[in-house]
């Protein structure tokens, strides 16, 4: 078995392979197709590709497990393995990607405890640039090898497509203000829920209530307030953004209502947001 000094060794000399260019979504998407039982949900698929400079289809050419000694904190029932792959395409990527690369991952051990064969096996890798190691790749999480499928694809590329796109949703970071202003008549109100966001471009939630009507609520992405906007579609990138990012409750710092029935409504409406959002549903371990 190669010793570390060698395996470092075949990493740089990778280095000297020809470079598959830069290239996002370089081919047509395939139908989008039902989330697999037991698979990775859209949120973990949003995640791993936001979190991701490169997404790879790649082939491993060759696994080596790492001694115990050379794995720090690798969980129990789990090993290490140095791979040596081969890039089959660049789904997506802000860099180039060699044809020839080398990265890390730990795998969980067959049923009889043993190291499971992957050489020939295709994978999407959810990975970064290695700086100063142009022949090695990193994964973003532990979740960054997924066992490559055309559904596989076709359910990345439409997420890829919005992370790409110019007038992507940006990414929420937390809830600025809420406020409740009551109408005129007897179960009439508005609230406007202000976010923050990482490139804090502005992004607002308003709910309106009506007598005899079930309450209505949309997101405007921009300046703009607009009372006509709609909730966002489930599995959508703006979905994801607020479903994956709103805290669970309004904080009570954010809540600017006059009164404490109006700090009560803003708060019930926020819960009423949250519910028509539903859960940020994970399966893979991100970290």
């Amino acid at each position: 078995m190669a010793n570390f000094k060698t395996l470092r060794a075949c990493a740089v000399a990778f280095s000297g392979l020809a470079m598959v260019p830069a290239v996002v979504l370089a081919q047509p998407a395939p139908a989008p197709a039902a989330t697999a039982v037991n698979g990775p949900t859209y949120s973990d698929l949003a995640s791993l590709s936001d979190a991701a400079p490169l997404v790879i289809r790649a082939q491993i050419r060759r696994q080596t497990a790492l001694k115990p000694e050379r794995a720090p904190g690798l969980a129990p029932g789990f090993a290490r393995l140095y791979i040596e792959a081969q890039t089959v395409a660049l789904i997506a990527g802000r860099a180039a990607v060699p044809g020839a690369f080398a990265y890390l991952v730990d795998v969980p051990l067959d049923a009889r405890g043993k190291v499971p064969k992957l050489t020939k096996r295709e994978f999407v890798l959810f990975a970064r640039p290695v700086q100063g190691r142009p022949g090695e790749v990193q994964l973003v999480s532990p979740a960054g090898q997924i066992a490559w499928t055309p559904d596989l694809e076709a359910r990345l590329r439409p997420i890829l497509t919005e992370l790409y796109a110019a007038d992507g949703p940006p990414r929420i970071t937390g809830v600025a203000e809420a406020l409740a202003v009551p109408g005129t008549l007897t179960g009439e109100s508005e609230t406007q829920i202000f976010l923050t966001t990482e490139n804090r471009s502005p992004v607002s939630i308003t709910v309106l209530r009506r007598p005899g009507q079930r309450p209505q609520w949309g997101v405007s992405w921009g300046e703009i307030i607009d009372s006509s906007a709609t909730p966002p579609a489930r599995d959508t990138l703006r979905w994801y953004r607020l479903a994956c990012s709103l805290p669970d409750q309004l904080p009570s710092s954010a809540n600017l209502a006059r009164d404490a029935a109006q700090r009560r409504l803003a708060a019930s409406d926020y819960a009423f947001v949250r519910e028509a959002l539903g859960p940020c549903e994970r399966r893979l371990t991100q970290k």
